[in-house]
């Protein structure tokens, strides 16, 4: 999530993706972000030693993690995962400056113009889901959603809370209902159930995201306009297929 140039970018989660972002950042040591976390395993943190901008001496990145369930420290547990033998070079290594925070669920701000909310959000280990809002504009992400059941309707009122009116809903929806069946608690949810979501919260705009590695383009796309179908019978404007690189811009109002 980028802004104008009074702000940091926002990074949400360090998969894969985050290397292909990073090539379009300042590699002079010049970069300041904020990454937001919203669980540690391992899809969702391993661009982050592959994020250029933090090779570069003189660049700084706040990062926020959830609160683990031993009490550890959430810096001393990335440290567990990035470094010697699970990779070759120690977080400490990086030439950038690291500030790493504990995320409890709350309301903290960012900048004078950005607040971020955080609260718990069912799936497998500690897991929060992000609400953003800037500038009027409020972006709400879950990325790992375990659903309640087959075909269930039923949503945790903290997700609710957490997504009500929001102008974007970035939604887990990696399964079909056959999948889901055979994964019921694998931590996920269906594509119908993040529809459900974006329905009972009152989002304006749904983005499907965490999408199975199996499924193609072609599936992903049927998929979507099924989603699409579905979603203006409940009340929402539009749903998005999310795809590598793809970039939105939006008002409070509508999308540009």
């Amino acid at each position: 999530m980028e802004g104008d140039d009074a702000h940091r970018p926002i990074v949400i989660d360090f998969g894969t993706g985050l290397r292909f972002f990073g090539l379009t950042q300042p590699q002079d040591g010049t970069f300041a972000g904020v990454g937001l976390v919203s669980h540690l395993h391992w899809d969702h943190v391993q661009g982050l030693p592959f994020f250029t901008p933090v090779l570069a001496p003189g660049a700084s990145f706040d990062v926020y993690v959830p609160a683990q369930a031993d009490g550890h420290d959430v810096y001393d547990t990335v440290r567990t995962f990035l470094s010697p033998p699970f990779f070759p070079v120690s977080i400490d290594d990086l030439p950038a400056s690291f500030s790493f925070h504990e995320v409890r669920p709350g309301t903290f701000p960012l900048d004078d113009n950005t607040e971020v909310r955080a609260a718990w959000i069912p799936h497998i280990g500690p897991t929060v889901g992000y609400r953003i809002t800037r500038g009027g504009v409020s972006i709400a992400y879950l990325s790992d959603h375990q659903q309640p059941g087959p075909q269930a309707s039923f949503v945790d009122p903290t997700v609710i809370d957490l997504c009500r009116g929001v102008d974007l809903l970035i939604h887990d929806a990696q399964y079909t209902d056959e999948e889901f069946a055979a994964h019921p608690d694998w931590g996920h949810c269906t594509i119908d159930y993040a529809v459900e979501v974006a329905a009972q919260s009152g989002a304006r705009r749904l983005a499907l995201f965490h999408h199975d590695p199996n499924h193609c383009d072609e599936m992903l796309d049927e998929q979507g306009r099924r989603a699409a179908a579905l979603a203006a019978r409940r009340g929402v404007d539009e749903v998005i297929v999310a795809s590598e690189g793809m970039s939105l811009s939006l008002a409070p109002s509508e999308a540009r």
